[in-house]
């Protein structure tokens, strides 16, 4: 019965690909269909069991053995898990939240073993392969995600390469997967580096960044580097200086926690909740419908009615425009309506779009202030807050541009990726790798950054990643903005026909410069 309802969700999915093609919207939104999986925790002790006992000095701190009038196929019953927990989770906090195994490239054993011999506080860069120590962790109800570097010139035995700035390896570990009608899943070659480790494992590029995914447990995992498929340069990465890190990476995973939780079940699509009440000014495009020609290769936008979270919106004023900051109409100025622009023709790769590329979120612009106004210093686009749109956790490392919010709970593993603010201020206000942030929480300002000042307009560039089998996946926010924004101005939008095909040009807006195909 499982596999016929995985089927029947896909399908449905599926359909809805089809139709991405002609804009044409359904009436209703929906929530995202998740998969939940069985975490093979038998095989998880036994690992551990090895793992300890290669260590013969340290092995005796954990406990394998079944507690009295206790099931014996219940590995909660076993504390060697909870002693794992309790000894890793001054090093990596909260770990034992993790209803899935936590691989980390972490040598317990030997950093036990370590302060056995009398170092009360072992380097912990000496059993972590060399990396770094975690640049972010952070474990919940639905899994871990952490992210660790290596330093320019660490690693023995490594190549040599030209990239000059430290290389961030993520990894995820995920019970839920979100099922998506996505034509490029699955694909990827075998790694015979790895084989033996992880039988399963498949190496592949999407969406800019080098991936390997695998299977252990029941559990998919993913590890990821951003890098390019390109020739080597100083400041950007090239896939094949990535590869010999993550495989690096890879070869010393361990276990380093986790514990069993209750068996979630799978959560079927729902047709999501919103306002009641109309609104007389809200309108917007269907999903999918964006400006003609404007899209890579001409080959549209791919309409997708998901609301993939209840968020709150991500500006604290609700008059703001959500439509192209490249294509359009000269001179158009208007709020309302809104206009998709999720599939627009950029050099991103975007699996989830037709043409396999485009802008892989949504642009949202401020209202800027009436011409000649007395309080235009208050409502340039410049001074309106960017709010966290739910409780989560912050990923951002120093001097970068963009700041992504976790979302980690029973129910949910999904990202939410904020461009273009100030780095030195975002810096200063403490946006940065392991931050908590409350549902409405400020968390900058609009501005114009790209990789450098007015390197694009003012507006934020806003996107969401949900977890798959090929790790974290770019989706289409436009509908979940849309019911987001409904709930801030408590009435609901009405959604307009398409319109005959105009010619796509570039445009320009009184206060900006468009500039450098801006996001």
């Amino acid at each position: 019965m499982g596999a016929v309802s995985l089927l029947a969700r896909w399908l449905a999915a599926f359909c809805l690909l089809l139709a991405g093609n002609s804009g044409v919207s359904a009436s209703e939104f929906r929530t995202p269909s998740i998969t939940a999986v069985r975490v093979e925790w038998r095989a998880v002790l036994d690992q551990l069991r090895g793992e300890m006992s290669s260590r013969p000095a340290i092995a005796s701190r954990f406990s394998f053995a079944i507690r009295q009038r206790m099931v014996a196929s219940d590995p909660r019953t076993t504390p060697a898990l909870v002693q794992l927990n309790a000894i890793n989770s001054s090093i990596f906090e909260s770990i034992g939240r993790s209803p899935v195994p936590v691989l980390l490239p972490f040598d317990t054993a030997a950093y036990l073993e370590a302060q056995a011999g009398g170092t009360p506080a072992p380097a912990v860069v000496r059993h972590q392969a060399d990396f770094r120590p975690a640049d972010f962790f952070h474990a919940g109800p639905s899994g871990y995600d952490a992210v660790f570097s290596l330093d320019p010139g660490a690693g023995a035995g490594l190549p040599p390469r030209t990239f000059v700035r430290p290389v961030e390896v993520q990894i995820t570990g995920s019970l839920l997967i979100y099922d998506l009608a996505d034509p490029l899943g699955g694909r990827g070659v075998p790694v015979k580096a790895l084989a033996g480790q992880f039988p399963d494992i498949r190496r592949f590029i999407r969406e800019g960044y080098v991936r390997y995914a695998f299977t252990r447990f029941g559990v998919p995992y993913v590890v990821s580097i951003q890098c390019l498929d390109s020739a080597p340069r100083p400041r950007r990465l090239a896939c094949r200086e990535a590869y010999p890190i993550a495989e690096r990476f890879l070869k010393a995973l361990r276990i380093a926690g986790g514990q069993p939780a209750r068996p979630r079940v799978d959560m079927e699509s729902q047709v999501a909740e919103r306002p009641v009440d109309r609104s007389p000014d809200f309108s917007y495009r269907p999903s999918g419908d964006i400006i003609a020609n404007s899209s890579a290769r001409n080959r549209g936008g791919r309409a997708d009615l998901i609301a993939y979270s209840q968020i709150r919106f991500p500006l604290a004023k609700a008059l703001v425009l959500v439509s192209s900051q490249q294509f359009g109409k000269r001179g158009q100025q208007s709020v309302y309506p809104w206009r998709d622009n999720f599939c627009e023709a950029r050099s991103f790769q975007v699996g989830q779009c037709s043409a396999g590329f485009g802008h892989q979120g949504q642009d949202i612009r401020p209202v800027p202030c009436p011409p000649h106004s007395v309080s235009e210093s208050a409502c340039h686009p410049r001074k309106q807050a960017v709010l966290a749109v739910r409780d989560g956790m912050l990923i951002r490392s120093p001097r970068q541009q963009a700041a992504t919010l976790q979302i980690n709970t029973g129910t949910e593993h999904i990202r939410f990726r904020y461009m273009h603010m100030n780095p030195s201020a975002m810096d200063a206000d403490g946006v940065l790798n392991g931050r908590h942030v409350a549902e409405g929480e400020k968390i900058g300002v609009v501005s114009n950054y790209l990789d450098f000042p007015n390197g694009t307009s003012y507006h934020l560039h806003f996107d969401v990643q949900v977890f798959t089998r090929d790790g974290w996946i770019w989706v289409n926010p436009y509908t979940t903005l849309i019911a987001a924004y409904e709930r801030l101005i408590r009435a609901r939008g009405r959604e307009l026909g398409t319109d005959p095909p105009v010619a796509a040009v570039a445009h320009v807006l009184p206060e900006d410069v468009l500039r450098h195909s801006a996001r």
